[in-house]
């Protein structure tokens, strides 16, 4: 889940990708471009207000446990993760867009939405030769 927040992120892949032994693989879970391009109106829709397809920087701060922290994140469009993964000699191998089950939704109906919209993407490559 720092992927995102990496400036050279191909220079990152590409690192994984000269360290793997064949067969190795690379996984990756970053926040999904989808949900970083929108946010969710009063009424439960979803609006992309933002590029999906362009690269742009943002703040992410959060607050926990009385802790403040700013990650400066980049949005990517999936395409570029796959590209520099097929740079770096991997191959895509799985690709996931988990939902919360139903019992976390119940939980909290806060994550029901994202039921609808998925917000974290799941990748896992390997390295062929």
């Amino acid at each position: 889940m720092s992927l995102m927040d990496t400036d050279d992120f191909a220079a990152a892949v590409s690192e994984a990708g000269r360290v793997l032994r064949p067969g190795g693989r690379y996984c990756i879970a970053i926040v999904h471009p989808l949900a970083e391009s929108g946010r969710f109106l009063e009424d439960g829709s979803f609006l992309v207000d933002r590029s999906y397809l362009q690269v742009w920087r943002y703040p992410d701060e959060l607050h926990r446990q009385g802790i403040e922290m700013t990650f400066h994140t980049e949005h990517r469009p999936i395409e570029s993760y796959a590209r520099a993964l097929e740079d770096a000699g991997l191959v895509i191998e799985a690709l996931r867009e988990p939902m919360p089950n139903l019992e976390m939704a119940a939980d909290q109906p806060s994550e029901e939405r994202w039921r609808r919209i998925p917000n974290f993407l799941m990748l896992r490559a390997r390295k062929d030769r």
